[in-house]
């Protein structure tokens, strides 16, 4: 006896072979990759710049991070926590929530021993209990927020502070919005999914558009994050163009 299959209706594929080899990109040509060559190099220069403080060391590292551009720079990301992290005990601001978070983070992403209790321990009350005092620090309850989520099995105070930032930030999402419209947008984007649980080339084409309207913007990073990102986009064109045939 025949069964008589039951037919869903599919729409054909819209990715044909035809159009699979009518992909191109003008990103694949060697304008480009000179241009690229070239905004490394300034990158490089901006990230090491004599002077910088270990404030604006962790900002240019989560930028370049957040970016989609670190893998281009590896060894000076490397070399400028393995500086911070020496530092680390003699810093002087740890008492900024932000920067706290932030270095905390940052260190432990990249694989360097910390411990919350140690960072965070100004900001604790009885304890156990986050002082009522930072949510107002909104930019220190998101870093704070992102830093909960690098939290490794038993760290109870990182599960308190992920409890506690949540639940403010939700609270105050309107009001962020009118104090500072683009960290709001920030913040709502975070509580959608934190950027530790994100897809990174997914998160670095957000952010992209994100941090063209930052005042704080830097134009050669800029330039540099959307061709690198346009020049690895036409290298996954061809890769699936050279896989169809």
């Amino acid at each position: 006896m025949e069964v008589a299959r039951r037919s869903a209706n599919y729409k054909p594929s819209s990715w044909s072979d035809d159009f699979l080899q009518s992909l191109t990109s003008i990103y694949g040509g060697g304008k480009y990759k000179e241009r690229a060559k070239i905004l490394k190099e300034e990158v490089i220069k901006i990230m090491l710049k004599e002077g910088r403080d270990v404030v604006s060391q962790l900002e240019i590292i989560d930028v370049v991070q957040r970016l989609g551009i670190s893998y281009h720079f590896e060894d000076e990301i490397d070399g400028m926590l393995k500086g911070i992290y020496v530092k680390e005990k003699k810093y002087k601001e740890r008492n900024h929530l932000y920067v706290a978070a932030l270095q905390f983070r940052l260190l432990r992403e990249h694989g360097f021993f910390v411990l919350p209790q140690d960072i965070f321990n100004d900001f604790i009350e009885n304890e156990i209990n986050f002082k009522t005092c930072i949510c107002d620090n909104i930019k220190g309850m998101l870093y704070l927020y992102e830093a909960s989520f690098v939290a490794v099995e038993g760290e109870t105070i990182l599960d308190i502070a992920r409890d506690f930032t949540t639940k403010h930030l939700k609270e105050n999402l309107e009001r962020i919005n009118i104090i500072d419209q683009t960290l709001g947008v920030q913040v709502r984007h975070a509580l959608e999914l934190p950027f530790h649980w994100r897809m990174p080339r997914l998160e670095a084409r957000w952010f992209i558009d994100a941090y063209e309207k930052t005042e704080d913007m830097d134009p050669i990073l800029l330039e540099f994050a959307k061709l690198d990102f346009n020049t690895v986009q036409a290298s996954h064109q061809e890769e699936i163009k050279q896989l169809s045939r």
